[in-house]
């Protein structure tokens, strides 16, 4: 595997199916809070909510499945599942921390990006003994935009003081990635099975692509 030259200062990590472990809440939330109330989710639920907001997804457990809360109550219900999964539950994903000091101790910045909110970010990673990696986290709520335009990594190595040819962002989203490469950033391509259905086009997209956090140690 190519390993990157030493005018690399700088690394963005995306947090959620890179560093942490965590699509699949993003998947099993609406199954998760039926299960929690007695009630059996329907096959394809997933893909159901995939394209709806968490009130919207709210509104939909409540119409479908005859559940006598309001949809307020729903949608408080199905945060507090997400909080508490990233809270108590999600694990780092493997080799998230010996990649992470290995890149530290090559003497490069590294910060995060994600979409995720900030506090359950901080706390997982926290809790996973990662967070004191990260000299700074940005998240798309707080730069104003999503990751189809490349604020938040500008952002982030601007808070580094590198340009984008001496900073990597690690990325498993094919949107994302792209992104970040047509803003001048190299990019690292990482595989999670239950995230972006395109991994053909995530692979030719990166300049590398890995399977296992551990097979990027090697490339700083």
């Amino acid at each position: 595997m190519m390993r990157f030259s030493n005018e690399i200062k700088g690394v963005i990590f995306d947090v959620d199916g890179v560093l942490l472990d965590s699509l699949e809440i993003w998947t099993d939330l609406g199954a998760r809070y039926l299960i929690s109330i007695g009630k059996s989710p329907e096959e394809g639920l997933a893909d159901i909510l995939f394209s709806m907001s968490m009130e919207q997804g709210a509104e939909y457990l409540k119409e479908n499945y005859d559940i006598d809360r309001s949809a307020e109550d729903i949608a408080a219900g199905l945060r507090n599942m997400m909080r508490d999964f990233y809270f108590y539950e999600v694990q780092a994903k493997p080799g998230a921390d010996r990649l992470l000091r290995a890149i530290s101790d090559a003497g490069i910045s590294i910060t995060a990006a994600t979409s995720s909110p900030r506090e359950h970010i901080e706390r997982a990673l926290e809790r996973n003994g990662l967070l004191g990696y990260i000299r700074r986290m940005f998240t798309n709520s707080e730069v104003g935009r999503s990751k189809h335009f490349p604020d938040i990594y500008n952002a982030a190595a601007a808070e580094m003081r590198t340009a984008p040819e001496e900073t990597v962002v690690f990325e498993d989203s094919l949107y994302a990635l792209k992104t970040a490469a047509a803003a001048g950033y190299h990019t690292i391509g990482v595989s999670d099975c239950k995230g972006e259905p395109d991994q053909d086009g995530l692979r030719e997209a990166a300049e590398v692509y890995i399977n296992e956090l551990c097979e990027a140690v090697g490339l700083f």
